[in-house]
């Protein structure tokens, strides 16, 4: 029996983890095959990429290995393109084939997870495919932290005061988590970097922070969403709430007030949309993409077919009829660990559990020693947020591996100063090499865009 599991995220890690336990005897008899199939070979923990931007964490301590931590799972680098589920099939795109040109490959399956999570959420603007960047995964905060470095380094360099300007502004789109957390980081590290500029300075730095709606993190309230404006404005950053991004052609910024700003910098965070693998599926979706789903986290009105995450629309029983779940991270975690007791369960002909969670509240860090937090009813902010933060998150970390590195950074980087080197050429290793080969210049050999 083969379980097939899609998607390395939140749902795909933890649910392998909890199969892996609950069929220990049945995985060590060779009765049942659990493959996972990854477009990564790890998976990213995100509420630590603004801190691993802003160089707080190493990269590498941000993502787990699935191979190390799913030992008794077939683990396979690549893509599902479509699945048949009414065949118990999955067509997939790996490495091998592409080398191969053979095409995609089939697999088959008795029992279908699916949680290929989300994509960023783009709009039609002008110059955004070009010039923005986005924030879901380790290299694009990497790149982000290079990125902005790379800038102050134009700036201190040029004598054109129209590209020194442009160096120095960066817009950041969607007042959310993301980008809420990516802009706060990463102002606080470019703040520190400047004392070692003699010409930049941090009033110098133009940080823009564009949000459609009248709030920032909803997810906090709004006595703590109001208090996150003004702690963002205290730090001379231009929050503009009912604002949207009309075009970034030509690295110029127009905003819908009518604004105008040159930049080097635009960051796209406003929202995710469903994987384009549901698209590609024989099962029932919702008017937003996302598949039908049970409160037990099967697929309705399929047989063996689960899904939980962004992927999924699971009915929130905590709540009035008619409400979901909220996609993120705090209920993927729990739908997972349900998903993969239910599919056992569900083996073994046992009657299936209804997957209920209260939603405990939310924290949001804004830099070092900044933060709010909205849990169990008490509010919080400035220090004991940002501490709170830490502690939640360092205890939601997958493995007591990356727990003890991610705790031994964050102490090493109280007793010592903060990096400020950008390694932007790593985007282009070949670059220097091909150089002295003879190869031409690269147009842009350190990265930045």
């Amino acid at each position: 029996m083969r379980i097939l599991i899609v998607g390395g995220g939140y749902v795909g890690l933890y649910t392998a983890l909890r199969l892996q336990k609950q069929l220990k005897q049945e995985l060590t008899r060779g009765d049942i095959e659990i493959v996972v199939v990854s477009p990564d070979p790890y998976m990213t923990y995100q509420p630590f990429l603004p801190e691993a931007a802003a160089g707080s964490i190493s990269p590498r301590h941000v993502v787990v290995p699935l191979r190390r931590v799913l030992d008794q799972c077939k683990v396979v680098i690549g893509e599902a393109t479509a699945i048949n589920h009414a065949k118990r099939t999955a067509t997939l795109t790996t490495l091998a084939t592409e080398e191969e040109g053979a095409g995609s490959e089939q697999l088959t399956y008795d029992e279908l997870v699916l949680a290929p999570g989300s994509i960023s959420r783009t709009l039609p603007i002008p110059g955004l495919a070009e010039y923005a960047i986005g924030f879901k995964t380790v290299e694009e905060a990497i790149g982000l932290r290079n990125h902005v470095i790379e800038q102050m380094d134009i700036a201190s360099s040029t004598r054109d005061p129209a590209i020194r300007d442009a160096a120095l502004t960066f817009v950041f789109v969607g007042g959310g988590y993301a980008g809420v957390e990516a802009l706060g980081e990463l102002e606080d590290m470019a703040r520190y970097t400047a004392r070692y500029y003699h010409n930049v300075q941090p009033d110098d730095m133009k940080w823009i922070l564009v949000e459609a709606s009248d709030r920032i993190l909803p997810e906090v309230g709004e006595e703590m969403g109001r208090y996150t404006v003004t702690e963002l404005r205290r730090r001379n950053i231009d929050v503009r709430l009912h604002t949207r991004l009309d075009s970034c052609a030509d690295r110029v910024a127009v905003l819908s007030d009518g604004s105008r700003f040159p930049t080097r910098t635009v960051v796209w965070t406003a929202g995710v949309k469903p994987h384009p693998i549901l698209a590609a599926t024989d099962l029932p979706l919702n008017e937003r993409g996302r598949l039908k789903c049970t409160p037990e986290l099967s697929v309705e009105g399929v047989s063996h077919a689960w899904a939980a995450g962004d992927a999924a629309a699971v009915p929130d029983v905590t709540a009035e009829p008619g409400k979901e779940t909220a996609p993120n991270a705090q209920h993927a975690v729990r739908q997972a660990r349900t998903l993969g007791d239910n599919i056992v369960r569900s083996l073994r002909g046992q009657t299936l559990q209804a997957y209920s969670h209260k939603y405990v509240g939310s924290v949001a860090s804004l830099g070092l020693h900044q933060g709010v937090a909205h849990v169990y009813g008490r509010k919080l902010k400035g220090y004991p947020a940002w501490f709170m933060h830490r502690v939640y998150h360092l205890s939601r970390v997958p493995t007591f591996n990356r727990k003890a590195r991610v705790l031994a950074e964050w102490t090493l980087s109280g007793l010592f100063k903060r990096e400020i080197v950008s390694l932007g050429s790593l985007e282009h290793p070949r670059a220097e090499f091909e150089l002295a080969a003879g190869g031409k210049t690269p147009e842009d050999p350190k990265g930045s865009s």
